[in-house]
């Protein structure tokens, strides 16, 4: 189905974001909504979600958040707030899914995050428990690890010395809009206490968390937090995978999240 956008509110006025529908026809399949990473946008999934709701035979929804792909821009002289990804997961999202006639409590979504969006997801989770079927995170972080600080600072160095900003250029309307709005606000001193953990003993839908060896943002330290906080958390650590694990090891994501979500949908409909 082509792109389209939804009108949401937000910080008391309204944004456009752009969304799109996969298998769409399929109106009792699950329903999968994607949540991209820090410099990611719907078009920077590339055919991913299309491969995985077509292989778990599921609907998805893949949208680019405020700042990314061609949702609005944030103004070059707005800054993030430390809590940016609390108001995304508090506010936007059910926003977007109340404008896109997602009616949460009734049909409970899986939420498929990536490293932001993976950390979003968990938020959202722990904030809205009778309103997910489960989350599958990617890379997440609910703590800043001086690696991650490390990552984001040479991001910063490639965005001024080299070509990245044209690349970026290919899934965001405005790159600046969406590498500063990131990079600004992970490389603020406030963020360094960024910390999500107190958050996660309120999760109670199924969680699959996924990292690989090689992440060049986090370490397994993130996983584990989530083991010790989520009891019914499953990992999956991937070897040969760096911070994107559903590119560096996609048929064993692929094969892990349908896995998961068949076993747990089958528990859901047993009790």
């Amino acid at each position: 189905m082509a792109v389209q956008v939804a009108v949401v509110p937000f910080n008391q006025r309204t944004i456009r974001l752009e969304y799109q529908w996969l298998n769409a026809e399929m109106t009792d399949a699950p329903l999968i909504v994607f949540l991209h990473e820090g410099l990611g946008s719907l078009s920077m999934w590339k055919n991913y979600p299309q491969q995985l709701c077509d292989t778990a035979q599921c609907r998805g929804l893949v949208y680019s958040r405020y700042g990314y792909g061609n949702s609005t821009p944030r103004p070059h002289d707005e800054k993030w707030p430390v809590d940016y990804m609390q108001q995304q997961a508090l506010d936007v999202l059910p926003a977007l899914l109340q404008a896109v006639g997602v009616d949460a409590a009734a049909d409970k979504p899986w939420l498929f995050g990536h490293s932001d969006g993976a950390s979003i997801a968990l938020i959202y989770a722990a904030s809205y428990p009778a309103a997910l079927a489960g989350a599958i995170v990617l890379a997440p972080h609910v703590f800043v690890e001086d690696i991650s600080i490390h990552g984001i600072e040479q991001a910063r160095a490639a965005y001024l010395q080299t070509d990245l900003q044209q690349r970026l250029a290919r899934y965001h309307a405005d790159p600046d809009s969406a590498f500063w709005g990131w990079n600004d606000i992970w490389l603020a001193p406030d963020f360094r206490g960024w910390n999500i953990e107190t958050l996660l003993p309120e999760i109670r839908c199924p969680v699959l968390a996924l990292q690989g060896y090689d992440d060049e943002y986090g370490t397994m330290a993130q996983l584990d937090g989530i083991a010790r906080r989520v009891p019914q958390a499953e990992l999956l650590k991937l070897a040969a995978c760096g911070h994107s694990p559903q590119r560096d090891q996609g048929a064993a994501v692929t094969a892990a999240a349908t896995a998961f979500m068949a076993r747990h949908s089958a528990t859901a409909g047993a009790r």
